[in-house]
């Protein structure tokens, strides 16, 4: 198996001025700063039934901790409860704006045909 490394890479981002594209940030209290306004940096948010929420945020901090690949700043996350436990907790992360609206779609569709299959149940089998 190959050996993971560190990578080796800015760490902070912000929004750059058309509130979408990630600039990177080498000061942590500038970074901080651009971060204060969770709304700004907010992708997308979906309320379905039963209290199921899927938000989708900027993160502002790259997530991809090993290996090669383009920053992962952007996470789209389900919120269920025990109402839809086997989708509570679900996550995924993304690199753009672009890539993290068309997630934030799948895993609301995902979300839907859930709610759909197991209806009162909320929690599918198994879960």
């Amino acid at each position: 198996m190959p050996e993971r490394r560190v990578r080796e890479h800015p760490r902070y981002y912000a929004l750059g001025p058309d509130g979408r594209t990630p600039v990177p940030r080498a000061d942590l209290f500038s970074w901080a700063a651009l971060l204060e306004d969770a709304e700004k940096r907010r992708v997308a948010l979906t309320r379905l039934d039963r209290g199921v929420e899927v938000s989708t945020v900027f993160l502002g901090i790259d997530h991809r901790f090993w290996d090669d690949g383009p920053p992962l700043l952007f996470e789209t996350m389900t919120f269920a409860g025990k109402n839809a436990r086997r989708l509570h907790g679900r996550m995924r992360r993304y690199s753009t704006w672009e890539e993290a609206e068309a997630g934030h779609r799948r895993v609301v569709a995902l979300a839907r045909r859930y709610l759909r299959r197991f209806g009162a149940r909320g929690t599918g089998a198994g879960a």
